[in-house]
């Protein structure tokens, strides 16, 4: 038996009982009644109850019937959610190209011997890395010690736990600056829920116990100079009746010595904690460190707000108790990003600059309104700044396409020339080790990471990134082109397919895109997408607004209220592939994931009719409520929240839930969601799969397909990637031809 029936088998089995025979119980047609009824061996589609419940906002009443679901812990909310998993497993299986879909798609990821990543180069020349060999599920921390070839493994996830737990995966890992320590962190089963350990990398033993409860969305430990100890930031110990609302607020920093237990740790700064210290209890602050500067660093990040506030203060005086922190800027200023070399501090900012401009300023003396440029606001979009032991390296994009500038304090500033020309970003850079790994990207061809050698401006290939069999094939095209949107707005759109495509309107078609944040759908390559290209798929991405291809004014272009640009832009890039011939309505479809939930899922409840098909990932699908949850207090930044009448109104724009209207001839819809996201509750994809089951006119399917054992999709194993890769290929193909 192949390994996907094998897995499709083993899941029927232990939920068609519990999942479909007892559907009646949460209001759904039972298996006689049903008109998708049990028949032979097919599965059920479950109906879902509703229950009448309405709130007003702002004058406004706002139906809604599945707010039952928000109850996870309801077992027959779970169970509903099992009988719906059951029947898009069973649903997908009998399509006649999954099988061979993920066949192609296994050969397609093992195609390279190996893939790394997180690469982090100590003074030494010790380099430590994650690894992972073509057939394995998990990176692998391993460490490449001075003057030697081989590298030896540290950390192994796949060997950790028991067959009846969850997958580990990890998280992330930082070295102590000698590569004697090293902190690395551990999630089950897709959490994000990370525990740090602490490696002794001579002996292989763990050195002390763990510590929980730990916030890594915004930075990694940082180590003292002597290997003592180290600051991270950690999450409260809550309740479990604690409010969903109250896990991301109070973080505090922290410092560990490594001779004392974890409860013994030493607070740094936290809400509350220093007059001198203006944190909310939904900021997030963390300490950065470099070897290169005698003064640390205090950064405090609003929610998900890009623009943060920092603090300086000597590193001498941070275990003293009362620590003299120095206000460098706050959130009006508009600082993203920011690196240090001894006395000044060079930071990103869109302070009178839309697009971002460069400026420094001394940490002995600062004042912000007196920085001097160093890259002055233009056509470049600056977006990162680092320090390596010779110069700063500058991440920017012209044009939508990433490149690495050079400046040396004092010298000109210097644009790196990958080999192929293609979008260049930084890998890897340290403060102690001249130049940088610079890894080159491109749309058709297989990444490669070099290292750039300042001295001989040369780019030489590491090898860390192997040549693929499927890197370099012949016979496709990438085109990057502008097309007008609803306004008149130019929004840029990559179209990518085989050459020779016959433009008869009739090729399946992937319109993608995320539009939020200010992040930008950046230039790589996937093997794994050779599946949808080679029969004959198109792979459209939209550079909506509400990225950053265009700074911050692209970014606040698609939020808060004039977020309906990032859905519109989406539209019209799909309304220019039918144009132009590429595909028609019933050929293409809109695919979103997180955030980018609200990007597919507006574009099919505003255009139902300009798609076949929609593919949405751990969706964010009903912004009205997303406050409620675990990650909604941050995103009030992004999105705004109920509370303000404008924000209320932005977020019922958006919210593709409250969309959905009856009678309506929606396309097939397959939503995705892992059952343990910290991010997105699954609530939300469940809800907007009940709410269009129940409202379509069509025939078309509207499928929930749900892992039980993952999250946001971060720390997933390979398999479950290629699985649930396969799934919407296939579901795709099926209903947009190509099948």
């Amino acid at each position: 038996m192949s390994k996907t029936k094998d897995r499709r088998g083993k899941f029927l089995a232990s939920v068609i009982t519990a999942g479909v025979i007892g559907m009646a119980s949460i209001g759904c047609d039972s298996p006689a009644e049903d008109s998708e009824a049990t028949m032979g061996n097919k599965v059920a589609q479950p109906r879902a109850k509703t229950v009448s419940v309405s709130e007003t906002h702002w004058g406004v009443e706002i139906a809604d019937p599945y707010r039952y679901m928000e109850n996870l812990g309801d077992p027959e909310v779970e169970q509903w959610f099992r009988a719906q998993a059951a029947y898009t497993d069973d649903y997908l299986s009998r399509l006649e190209s999954r099988a061979a879909l993920f066949e192609r798609l296994e050969a397609l990821d093992q195609g390279a011997p190996f893939t790394t990543g997180g690469v982090e180069r100590l003074a030494d020349g010790t380099v430590f890395f994650l690894r992972r060999n073509s057939g394995e599920n998990l990176y692998k921390l391993y460490v490449r010690p001075a003057g030697e070839v081989e590298a030896r493994l540290l950390i192994d996830p796949e060997a950790m736990g028991t067959d009846s737990e969850q997958h580990y995966s990890l998280e992330g890992y930082t070295p102590s600056p000698s590569g004697r320590f090293v902190v690395y962190g551990l999630a089950q089963g897709g959490s994000e829920e990370t525990t740090y350990h602490v490696l002794d990398v001579r002996s292989g033993e763990r050195v002390g116990g763990p510590i929980d409860h730990i916030e890594t969305a915004y930075n990694w430990p940082q180590w003292m100079a002597d290997e003592t100890g180290f600051f991270y930031s950690r999450r409260r110990d809550l309740s479990e009746d604690a409010p969903a609302t109250e896990v991301y607020k109070q973080t505090r920093v922290m410092f560990h010595g490594l001779d004392s237990a974890p409860e013994n740790d030493q607070l740094i700064a936290a809400f509350g904690h220093g007059a001198s210290l203006p944190i909310l209890d939904t900021d997030f602050p963390s300490l950065w460190l470099s070897s290169r500067s005698p003064h640390a660093i205090l950064k405090v990040k609003h929610g998900d707000n890009n623009e943060i506030s920092l603090f300086t203060a000597p590193r001498t005086s941070l275990l003293g108790g009362d620590i003299p922190w120095v206000k460098l800027c706050d959130e009006s200023d508009a600082v993203t990003d920011f690196a240090v070399i001894d006395d000044m501090i060079y930071l990103v900012t869109a302070k009178h600059a839309p697009r971002f401009r460069l400026v420094a300023m001394t940490l002995t003396n600062p004042e912000i309104a007196a920085a001097r440029d160093i890259i002055p606001a233009g056509d470049l979009v600056i977006e990162g700044v680092s320090v390596a032991a010779d110069a700063l390296y500058v991440s920017a994009k012209r044009d939508g396409i990433a490149m690495v500038l050079r400046w040396v304090p004092g010298g000109d500033l210097k644009e790196l020339s990958p080999p192929r020309g293609g979008a260049a970003y930084v890998s890897s850079i340290s403060p102690e080790v001249p130049g940088a790994l610079i890894y080159e990207a491109t749309w058709i061809q297989g990444g490669i990471r070099y290292a750039y050698d300042p001295d001989a401006n040369t780019f030489t290939d590491t090898g860390m990134v192997p040549v693929g069999e499927f890197d370099n094939l012949e016979g496709y095209v990438a085109k990057d082109l502008v097309v007008p949107s609803h306004d008149g707005v130019m929004i840029p759109l990559t179209i990518i397919h085989k050459e020779g495509l016959v433009l008869d309107g009739k090729n399946p078609t992937v319109v993608y895109g995320y539009g939020s944040y200010g992040s930008s759908m950046n230039v790589g390559f996937s093997a794994t997408r050779l599946a949808w290209l080679e029969r004959g798929g198109v792979w459209a991405i939209a550079h909506v607004r509400g990225g950053g291809e265009y700074g911050q004014e692209w970014h606040y272009a698609g939020r808060m209220q004039t977020k309906p640009n990032t859905w519109r832009d989406l539209i019209a890039s799909a309304e220019y592939l039918v144009t132009e011939g590429y595909t028609s309505p019933a050929h293409m479809a809109p695919w979103g994931g997180s955030a980018g939930g609200i990007l597919a899922g507006r574009a099919i409840t505003e255009r139902p009719d300009l798609f076949g098909a929609a593919i949405i990932d751990v969706g964010s699908l009903d912004t009205i409520r997303a406050e409620t949850t675990t990650n909604g207090v941050p995103n009030i930044k992004e999105f705004g929240t109920v509370t303000e009448e404008a924000g209320f109104h932005a977020l019922l724009a958006m919210s593709a839930y409250h969309s959905v209207r009856d009678g309506v001839a929606y396309p097939a819809v397959m939503l995705s969601h892992g059952f343990n996201d910290p991010r997105v509750e699954p609530w939300q994809s469940g809800k907007m799969t009940a709410r269009l089951q129940a409202a379509t006119a069509s025939d078309n399917p509207v499928l929930l397909r749900v892992d039980f054992q993952a999250g946001h999709g971060i720390g997933s194993t390979r398999d479950q990637y290629l699985q649930e890769r396969a799934d919407q290929f296939a579901f795709l193909f099926s209903e947009l031809g190509g099948d």
